[in-house]
């Protein structure tokens, strides 16, 4: 989840609290660090795990920021950045940004909305980029992990390392791992749905009828959630693995889709998008970024997180 699951304000911005704020982001810390000890093969160093957790957090926080200096610059009311900890995964579902009242344009909609996910980028491809650096390409092994392959990750990769040999594949360092998760939570967020971010860019875009486009989107996660394990369970099929063990490693490969599809339906409870004065318009410039965002959506689009090598 991200700070577009709230509502806005115009209003002057208010006295911050930082005591909730700053425990949430502690809590972060200590269970991304627990996530990144699990992804660092050798050593026994308690904090070992800081080449996924810091670059990881800083992908995060810059896109937080985004979000908190835009809606500053639009003098809306918000709160400092609530992390969500989290003991599994990357160690988070990321952040929460609280604003009240009314976001007045579609201009401002639209900046608040977008600047998080692109700050966040801007943070996260140096990170990949550097992690492939750091990460190596080896003969590939049945029974590993493979992570999801979106269109931009695929790029980089190519970018990085060019054509693989055959039967060879890229073992992520850990740094590499947090620009992939940090690729995967903004696509995640850039859903057009709701109160993500992608939602207020798309209603920005669209308006009224986004509303619309949100409930097709958010009902087509449920199939997705269906034919994911079900081409898994396939795959693992022709690589003649038996059902049982089949059934057992692929059929969790659609829990993530049901997650959000269930987190999704009860953000969109409490409304759709923020409210907008009536007749406002996306300027020219804005409504060029904002296609750009939704293209940037496609490019991230992972169906499958991960899955196991055949």
């Amino acid at each position: 989840m991200d700070d577009a699951a709230v509502e806005a304000a115009d209003e002057a911005p208010s006295k911050q609290r930082i005591g909730l704020p700053l425990l949430l982001f502690l809590a972060t810390i200590v269970t991304t660090f627990h996530a990144g000890n699990a992804f660092v093969e050798h050593g026994t160093h308690p904090l070992r795990g800081w080449v996924f957790a810091v670059p990881f957090l800083a992908i995060l926080t810059t896109h937080e920021l985004g979000h908190w200096l835009l809606a500053r610059r639009h003098r809306i009311a918000t709160s400092l950045p609530h992390f969500i900890p989290f003991p599994l995964g990357f160690g988070t579902f990321g952040a929460v940004i609280g604003m009240r009242g009314r976001i007045r344009t579609r201009d401002a909609l639209f900046d608040v909305g977008a600047s998080g996910p692109l700050a966040g980028l801007l943070v996260a491809i140096p990170v990949l980029v550097v992690g492939l650096k750091l990460s190596r390409v080896l003969p590939s092994s049945p029974g590993g992990i493979d992570e999801g392959q979106s269109l931009l990750y695929l790029a980089i990769k190519w970018l990085v390392f060019g054509k693989f040999p055959p039967g060879h594949d890229v073992y992520l360092h850990p740094t590499a791992f947090a620009g992939w998760a940090g690729l995967y939570m903004t696509m995640l967020n850039l859903l057009p749905i709701g109160q993500l971010d992608g939602g207020h860019v798309a209603y920005a875009l669209f308006g009224e009828r986004q509303d619309r486009i949100a409930r097709l989107v958010h009902r087509a996660l449920l199939p997705l959630a269906v034919l994911v394990p079900a081409y898994l369970v396939f795959r693992a099929r022709q690589a003649h693995v038996p059902w049982g063990e089949a059934l057992s490693q692929d059929l969790p490969g659609g829990i993530n889709w049901i997650i959000w599809w269930l987190l999704l339906r009860a953000m969109t409870r409490r409304g759709n998008h923020p409210p907008v004065e009536p007749g406002s318009v996306l300027s020219p410039r804005r409504r060029v970024l904002a296609m750009g965002t939704l293209v940037l959506f496609v490019l991230l689009f992972v169906p499958i997180a991960q899955s196991i090598h055949r």
